[in-house]
């Protein structure tokens, strides 16, 4: 069974806080809020803990994962961002962005993609996201939990919101810990910008594309 953490959206409490950042050091695996959706992560060194995040979504080791982290030099220390990659980036971050970055080595492999060697990398703007990255002084693996969502007519992967009980009830039995910011649950994708070559690319539109666009990024 699941620990639930109801924190503030806003200002979240720091002994709560602290208490997900050590669960995750010990290599739980949480189920928590973001600026998109919900999202299923742990921290991004426990190995373990990747592997059952990759177990709990199904996905090949092939397939990488996304991370948060809390600053632009947090995204210098896993990424390697050129000139122009930078000033687009400070523009944008904290926001709905996933940047795709080639990765440092700081990155570990069970994460990157193996074939390109890049990595995708977040700066939300959701104080508990930022919160718990700082606390935990590491990475945090971000996943969209609403996929593993059935939906009712289908039995397949629900397409849009449903009411936040039924996500907790439904997921419990497979993560560690669930962070309730006791707000409506919404749904929504990040903007995926490939920043790999000179220019960058928007290759899929989510919150906030024409902010990327406007500030110089291309349509795919």
């Amino acid at each position: 069974m699941a620990t639930i953490y109801k924190l503030h959206p806003d200002n979240p409490q720091s002994r709560k806080v602290e208490a997900i950042a050590a669960a995750l050091r010990q290599g739980a695996v949480a189920l928590y809020p973001t600026d998109t959706v919900y999202a299923i992560g742990c921290d991004l060194n426990h190995k373990g803990a990747v592997q059952r995040v990759r177990q709990i979504k199904q996905l090949a080791n092939d397939k990488p994962l996304t991370f948060l982290c809390d600053s632009l030099s947090n995204i210098a220390a896993y990424a390697i961002v050129s000139d122009g990659a930078y000033r687009l980036i400070r523009r944008l971050i904290p926001g709905p962005f996933t940047f795709l970055l080639p990765a440092t080595r700081q990155v570990p492999r069970l994460v990157m993609s193996p074939k390109r060697r890049t990595t995708g990398i977040r700066v939300p703007d959701h104080a508990i996201c930022l919160s718990l990255v700082k606390t935990l002084q590491n990475p945090v693996i971000s996943t969209s939990a609403l996929t593993l969502l059935p939906s009712p007519e289908s039995g397949r992967a629900a397409a849009g919101p449903v009411d936040k009980m039924v996500m907790f009830d439904a997921l419990e039995k497979l993560v560690d810990v669930i962070v309730d910011d006791e707000q409506p649950l919404a749904y929504n994708v990040s903007t995926i910008l490939d920043m790999e070559g000179d220019e960058p690319l928007v290759v899929r539109q989510g919150l906030g594309w024409e902010t990327a666009r406007d500030w110089g990024a291309q349509l795919v």
